[in-house]
């Protein structure tokens, strides 16, 4: 059976890369892509359904360039076929009114701040997965 996929958005490669190592001991079952922008991650949910890969969880920084985390994480949630997939929203600048925009419009299974303490992060990741 393939592995199911777990999709990283940053826009500063060093999170991409700590949230890679905090999620390693989850690679034997899923593989995690890691992208630096909204537009960079769509297409690769684009080509994923395409190759009929599943997308299992999508973890993405709120304050980025161009789409923010929020408006993306709300375009997956409103794409059909994008409906199932998990969706954490991981930010340390996110106001209250931006939190709750999070939560009604993208409808994020997870908020989660940075810094973040890697064993809750990956302890969370497991119960949404």
């Amino acid at each position: 059976m393939a592995k199911a996929n777990i999709i990283c958005i940053d826009d500063e490669r060093e999170v991409l890369a700590a949230l890679k190592k905090d999620l390693e001991s989850l690679e034997r079952d899923y593989i995690i892509s890691e992208c630096e922008s909204a537009a960079e991650a769509w297409e690769l949910l684009e080509d994923l359904f395409n190759e009929d890969e599943k997308v299992q969880l999508i973890i993405c920084d709120h304050i980025m360039p161009g789409e923010n985390g929020v408006q993306f994480l709300t375009r997956v949630y409103e794409d059909s076929r994008f409906r199932s997939v998990k969706k954490v929203m991981l930010t340390g600048l996110a106001t209250h009114q931006e939190t709750i925009q999070a939560i009604n419009e993208a409808h994020i299974h997870l908020y989660i701040e940075k810094p973040w303490d890697a064993e809750e992060l990956l302890a969370k990741v497991k119960l949404l997965l």
